[in-house]
Order: structure tokens, then C-alpha cells, then sequence
């Protein structure tokens, strides 16, 4: 009988136009013509996980992404996150889970891709030992993990197998990937330096070559563009360096033969849009060629940007807008949004991006608690000296270069030379006050061996010659003194020892080195290296153990220029390059 009723009622109320009347439909939103696409860039982050001094850190970095991924979809537009590579090597944070905890932070940021560099070889194998020790130690075994566990792509279009000729299959390592942001099709290529299989352990890297960059990029981005792409972006470990950022159209402050540059004027103007850059630990904000390009220095301090403006109708970029790197602060200046920690905090306040305060990301934190709390106490652990001012190793003379190489020259008996690659071995500067085992091992985050070689006095001035003809990165050496006159294109040069008695060429040679230079790192022993490179004792100490015990019996408080010698290990007249 209800439902008669009920039947009956709604009857009547339909017959008599009294139903219940819907609301108005609201007209359909429409869809932006114009969406910007953000494309946020980071490079040698070489476990920079956490901040220093009130910059930079990846809990920071989320806080800035949040922002503008807010703010994009405020507008209908989108943000690609990349990483150009070398992100693990450099920190006990990173170094103690080869870069495991790095790799869980970024899944957390919500990486789009990264590329391979060259530090991503370093750790070797699993575990503890940096180089294969057994026929079945896999020389890449911590770098494919890692890959393995990362929810991103790790790109390398220009690693190729020498066996096969191809990119190595490992999993989760690719050429290119292909993602849909801000309503188009995106390609993305990773690529590393043509340097990149010298600038890391040679026997992690057997059986592998680097093809020419801008031939690999001109064949994936045709590719992709015929795929229907609507952006190229390229993430390469491969950079430059420029000093101003005002106009980035303005290329007067870049030096033009930066590895970048010269690729970005190889390729076909239209072909790609955007390269995300790295490895030179520089700063860049410009277009070159058309394509937008940046890089932001290195250890987590900054991050890039380039806006791309995306015509919905036709699929394709009407303007790029490049931003200058963007310092990583808690506190910044509110003029000029920088955080120079030498400059007078008293007036800071809380950094603000995309006109929202910058707050850091609690479940960054929450990801690499584990690894932070691992360290803490290794780091903080007393070296039992203090340095009245801080030591740097990128001075004209390397004061830190110097105090590194006589501690290896003391660590061997009987050693005449001690060399190292100061500018690329050495990572970071001493700072002042109490020094802790944490501030040396991010001196030396690389577990390299002491190794003895025997050189002549001859072959070590080769050494020194093709060095000082084509480099200029500092190298740091012990127990010699070194004499050069360049005249006329002709190199005249002579090793002195402390003595004041002149090397000859006949003389037999001592020579302290890494086996990262042992093996044929950074060419520095190219010109006597013998084939396979110098013999190594893998039983041998780490450099960084034998500069924490050189640095143990020192005494007194210890200043810079005490290490910078009255009478210079090097002197050099005329032009050698």
C-alpha cells in the first residue's frame, strides 16, 4: 500500500509540474589556450642532502616545489622535475648506503628522470669495497641498484656497451622516457660528459664508451619529435659557466667553450627546447641558439627553472622564459632572495616562492632520518686540531692541495713525490674552528687507495709538462719544486727537490698517487701510463684515513698561510697553453 502511494505521489507531482527542479548546469569550464610548463632543474647534488649554514637541502627543495606545483595547477600547467647527474658521491650521508638514501628522497620529490654521470660509477660493487675484488663482483652493482630502486628513469642515451653497441640493459637505465605534462607529449634525453668514463674509477667503467653528445642528441630527438613530442628536453651531465644572470639572452659573462655551449650550437635550431645541465659545478640561466638552458652549481645550494609557454591549439612552445638559479634559503634577503651567509642575517626573513612562505618538508625528513642518524656521530667525532681560518683548495696555490700531498708523501718512507688531482679529488674547503672527522670527509669522499708507482725523472717531466700545456685545474704535489718557462711554444722545465739539487732525467722516482690517477684518472699519467694502467695493492690505506692521521699530529692551531710556501712549489713564466 506505501508504495502504491509513493508511486501515486510522484505521479501527481510530475503531472502537475511540481517535481523538484535541478539546478542550472553550470557552463563547462574552459580550457586554457596558453598553459606554462615548469621545468625545475638540479645537478651535483653529490649527497647534499642536508642544508648548511640555512641553505640548500632536500626537505628545503620540496618546500619550493610545493609552491610552484602549487601554483601551476592553480593555472592548468605542470612541473617536470630533473636531475643532470652526480648524485650520490660526496657525503657520509649518501656514501655510507651508496646512495641509497638519495634515491629514496627523490622518489619522495617526485622526480620526472635523471641522468647518469660520471660519480654514479663510483661506489663499484655492493658494499664495502669501491673497485671488483672477485670474477664475480659486478663493477656496476651499487649504481644498477640504485636504479633499480628508483621510481624515475635513469638516463644515458650516449653509454654504450662496447659488446654490443647498444645502451647497456640494465634495469631502469634508458635512453629517453616519454611523460604527458601540462596536456602535450614530452621527450627526454639523458646524457654525460665526453669525459665521463676518465673522471671516475676505470675499473667500474670496463667495456664501456661515450658517444659524441651532439650527434646522440640530434638522432633521440628526431626520434621523438616523429613520435609526436611537443617538447625535447635533454638532462646532460655536461655544463659551462657564466657569472652574471640578468639577461639571459646576454652570453658575454659564459665562457663560450663550455662543453654545453659548443653542443647546444651543433644542433638544429627548433630541434630541442630545454637542456638541463651539469657537472662543471657552475651556474647557468641562458639561451643559447634558441634553447634554454641551466644549471645550478652544485651540493644542493640552488635548483634551475625555465618556463615553457604551451599553445594548446597547436601543440607547441611559443616562449621560454630562463630564470637564474635559485638559491635554496630558510632566510633570505628580501631584496635581493639570495641567502649569502656572509652577508647580515639580522635582516632575513622567511624565504617566500610563487608568493607563499617556503616551508621544508617533513616527510623528507622522515625518509633520510635513518641515514642522518647513522652519521651523526661519525661526523661530529674531534680530529684533535683546530684551524684558525678555514683551508681552501681552489686558491691560486691550493694552500689544502699542499697540506694534502705532504700528508701522503709522509704516509710512504722513502717517497720522493707525492701527486694528487687537487681541483677533482678534493671537494670541499677545511673550515675554521674545531676540525671534525665529517668536515675531512667531505675533503675526500672518495675511498681511494694509496698507491706507489716508479717513475724516472724523465717521465715525471712529461708528467708535469703535458699537465701544464693543457690544463687548468689545479694538481697538487709534494717533494719537488717545479721550474717552467714557456717561450715560443717550447716548454723548458725543471724539478728541483727540497735540496735545491736538480732532478735529471735518469733519476728513479718514488711517486705517491691515488689509483684513481694510478688507473689513468682525470690523464694526469697519460703520458707514462703503462697499458692497463699502474699496478695497485688493494690491501693499501685509504688517503683519506692517512690525512686523518697526518692531521692528528700536527700541532697548535693551524692557519692557511702557513701552508703556502715563501718559495713556490710551481713557477710558471710565459704562456704553456
Amino acid at each position: 500500500m506505501l508504495k502504491k502511494t509513493l508511486t501515486a505521489s510522484c505521479l501527481l507531482l510530475l503531472i502537475s509540474g511540481c517535481a523538484p527542479r535541478r539546478a542550472p548546469a553550470e557552463p563547462a569550464a574552459t580550457a586554457p589556450v596558453f598553459v606554462t610548463l615548469s621545468i625545475v632543474g638540479t645537478n651535483d647534488l653529490h649527497g647534499g642532502v642536508s642544508p648548511r649554514e640555512g641553505r640548500g637541502g632536500l626537505a628545503l627543495l620540496s618546500g619550493y616545489l610545493k609552491n610552484l606545483r602549487a601554483a601551476r595547477a592553480r593555472d592548468g600547467g605542470s612541473v617536470l622535475l630533473l636531475d643532470a647527474g652526480d648524485m650520490f658521491q660526496g657525503t657520509l650521508e649518501s656514501n655510507l648506503t651508496e646512495g641509497a638514501s638519495v634515491v629514496a628522497a627523490y622518489n619522495t620529490l617526485g622526480y620526472t628522470a635523471a641522468a647518469v654521470g660520471n660519480h654514479e660509477f663510483d661506489f663499484g660493487p655492493i658494499g664495502p669495497s669501491a673497485t671488483p675484488r672477485t670474477p664475480a663482483d659486478d663493477p656496476r652493482g651499487a649504481l644498477k641498484a640504485r636504479a633499480s630502486e628508483a621510481r624515475f628513469p635513469f638516463l644515458a642515451a650516449n653509454l654504450v656497451d662496447v659488446a654490443s653497441g647498444g645502451t647497456p640493459r640494465w634495469t631502469n637505465v634508458q635512453p629517453t622516457a616519454v611523460v604527458q605534462a601540462a596536456g602535450v607529449k614530452v621527450g627526454i634525453i639523458g646524457l654525460m660528459t665526453r669525459s665521463a668514463l676518465t673522471a671516475t674509477i676505470s675499473s667500474n667503467v670496463g667495456g664501456l664508451s661515450v658517444a659524441p653528445l651532439a650527434e646522440t642528441i640530434r638522432a633521440h630527438a628526431t626520434a621523438l619529435r616523429r613520435q609526436g613530442a611537443a617538447v625535447v628536453i635533454v638532462t646532460a651531465h655536461a655544463g659551462g659557466r657564466c657569472s652574471s644572470f640578468d639577461r639571459p639572452e646576454d652570453l658575454s659573462s659564459c665562457e663560450p667553450s663550455g662543453e654545453i655551449f659548443t653542443i647546444a650550437r651543433e644542433l638544429p635550431r627548433g630541434l630541442v627546447d630545454v637542456i638541463v645541465a651539469g657537472h662543471s659545478h657552475a651556474g647557468i640561466g641562458h639561451q643559447v641558439e634558441g634553447i634554454a638552458i641551466s644549471e645550478a652549481f652544485t651540493g644542493g645550494r640552488a635548483f634551475g627553472r625555465v618556463d615553457l609557454t604551451i599553445d594548446h591549439r597547436t601543440k607547441t612552445v611559443t616562449s621560454k622564459r630562463s630564470f637564474a638559479p635559485r638559491d635554496l634559503c630558510a632566510r633570505e634577503d628580501p631584496i635581493k632572495r639570495t641567502c649569502d651567509p656572509a652577508a647580515d642575517a639580522s635582516t632575513f626573513v622567511q624565504a617566500e616562492y610563487e608568493n607563499a612562505p617556503v616551508i621544508p618538508d617533513a616527510a623528507i625528513d622522515y625518509v633520510l632520518a635513518p641515514a642522518l642518524e647513522q652519521v651523526r656521530l661519525l661526523k661530529a667525532r674531534s680530529i684533535g686540531i683546530v684551524l684558525d681560518t678555514p683551508i681552501r683548495r681552489l686558491a691560486p696555490v691550493s694552500p689544502l692541495g699542499q697540506l694534502f700531498t705532504d700528508a701522503l708523501l709522509a704516509a710512504v718512507p722513502g717517497a720522493d713525490v707525492a701527486l694528487n688531482n687537487s681541483s677533482g679529488g678534493l671537494r670541499a674547503d677545511l673550515p675554521q674552528g674545531p676540525l671534525t672527522y665529517g668536515s675531512v670527509y667531505e675533503v675526500m669522499p672518495f675511498d681511494n687507495l694509496v698507491v706507489q708507482i716508479r717513475l724516472t725523472g724523465q717521465e715525471l717531466r712529461q708528467v708535469f709538462a703535458a699537465h701544464l700545456q693543457k690544463s687548468r685545474e689545479i694538481i697538487g704535489f709534494s717533494g719537488v719544486r717545479v721550474r717552467a718557462e714557456c717561450s715560443g711554444g717550447v716548454l723548458d722545465l725543471a724539478l728541483v727537490r727540497p735540496s735545491g739539487a736538480l732532478i735529471t732525467d735518469g733519476d728513479p722516482l718514488l711517486v705517491v698517487v691515488s689509483d684513481f690517477l694510478a688507473t689513468g684518472g682525470d690523464g694526469i699519467l697519460a703520458p707514462v701510463m703503462p697499458p692497463g694502467g699502474f699496478p695497485v695493492d688493494y690491501a693499501a690505506p685509504l688517503m683519506r684515513d692517512v690525512f686523518v692521521e697526518y692531521l692528528k699530529n700536527l700541532e697548535g692551531p693551524l692557519r692557511e698561510e702557513q701552508l703556502v710556501d715563501s718559495n713556490p712549489r710551481l713557477s710558471v713564466s710565459g704562456r704553456c697553453q
